[in-house]
């Protein structure tokens, strides 16, 4: 069994479905889905959704694209939502976002290094959203180190395979998603390659990033499943190895998993 580590149960194109998706888990090979935050709301609906459905946990978290809208009351919130809550597994998605900056670069870097502390308060590994800005984002968990105790995932990496050591340094998991059946998937394929096996986990991100021969269209935690498939090949592994080596990863990151 799987466990898609990183999807949306709470966005809007998923409405409607939600119920039906959850329903249909142990018969699409998923063990465990987790819904991750980007914001206030979504992170309470998130939190709502886990609380309802055993197979269903989630993070709370802001995105860097609303970095912006980050203030001390909507960390009191985060606080509320995981602080003893067993369903509540990381802080997430937090991090930066240099391609489309949608926040300032100041305002990310400094909403990014309050949610490291949020996450050493609440003795929860991170999850961190990193486009463009790897080194950015290297030079912040480096100034932050202390409070890394408790685990750092990159979520959907697309970083270079020679970056992988460097967060290696910090006990860093690294979660693919669909982008690695694609057809210009060289360069995370050759990331996905550099990953020590006890440090790789999969994901979906959906609705969005659907694998091939979906792409283009909605994606669904279901499709990790494609994802599994794909790095099986990849790395040489039989299916079944793979299944059992991510989700031992989840676990041990995520160790309110059940």
């Amino acid at each position: 069994m799987l466990i898609d580590t990183h999807c949306h149960l709470t966005d809007e194109r998923l409405a409607g479905e939600t119920e039906n998706i959850i329903a249909s888990l142990e018969a699409d090979g998923l063990e465990s889905v987790i819904t991750v935050g980007y914001d206030e709301p979504s992170s309470r609906e998130g939190a709502q959704l886990a609380a309802r459905f055993a197979d269903v946990y989630c993070t709370v978290g802001m995105h860097p694209h609303d970095a912006s809208a980050a203030t001390q009351d909507v960390y009191d919130e985060f606080v509320s939502l995981a602080n003893g809550n067993p369903k509540v597994v990381a802080i997430g998605e937090i991090g930066l976002d240099y391609y489309y900056d949608l926040s300032p670069r100041e305002t990310q870097k400094k909403v990014f290094a309050e949610q490291l502390e949020l996450a050493r308060f609440l003795k929860l590994p991170v999850c961190l959203h990193v486009r463009d800005a790897y080194e950015d984002c290297r030079r912040i968990l480096a100034d932050n180190a202390d409070k890394l105790t408790y685990g750092v995932l990159l979520h959907c990496y697309s970083g270079s395979a020679e970056m992988v050591p460097v967060f290696g340094k910090f006990d860093a998991y690294f979660a693919f998603g669909g982008a690695i059946t694609f057809k210009n998937a060289r360069r995370n394929l050759e990331a996905l390659l550099a990953v020590p096996r006890d440090r790789l986990l999969l994901e979906t991100d959906c609705p969005y990033m659907t694998p091939v021969p979906y792409r283009g269209q909605t994606n669904f935690p279901k499709y990790v499943n494609l994802v599994a498939d794909k790095a099986a090949e990849v790395l040489g592994l039989q299916r079944a190895e793979v299944e059992d080596i991510t989700t031992e990863n989840a676990k041990r990151l995520f160790n309110r998993l059940k």
